[in-house]
């Protein structure tokens, strides 16, 4: 059974920084492609950043230059470290893989 759970969330003020972390088991994890999302309420899914088998990165314009992707095979698990947050980028973060399986999201909340 493949499964995603994220971990990490919680309130931090602006300009303060997160670090998330997406556990990966029931699938290859080192063969897949591994996605961070995010959405707020009242708003559509918006792709965060990217990590490819290779270890490249991808990076939404929204948060390129604040947010780093990073991955450890040998734990299954995809990294998200954001810094200088910003009161909208207050949403739920989830990790994904390219078929479709997400995990349930850890809540991020900017807020002074």
């Amino acid at each position: 059974e493949v499964q995603l759970v994220e971990s990490g969330g919680g309130l931090v003020q602006p300009g303060g920084s997160l670090r998330l972390s997406c556990a990966a088991s029931g699938f290859t994890f080192s063969r897949s492609t591994i996605n961070w999302g995010r959405q707020a309420p009242g708003k559509g899914l918006e792709w965060v950043a990217f990590i490819y088998i290779d270890g490249t990165t991808t990076y939404a314009t929204s948060m390129k230059g604040r947010v780093t992707i990073s991955r450890d095979n040998a734990k299954n698990t995809v990294y998200l470290q954001m810094n200088s947050l910003k009161p909208e980028d207050t949403a739920v973060y989830f990790c994904a893989t390219p078929s479709g399986y997400r995990g349930q999201g850890t809540q991020v909340t900017v807020s002074s």
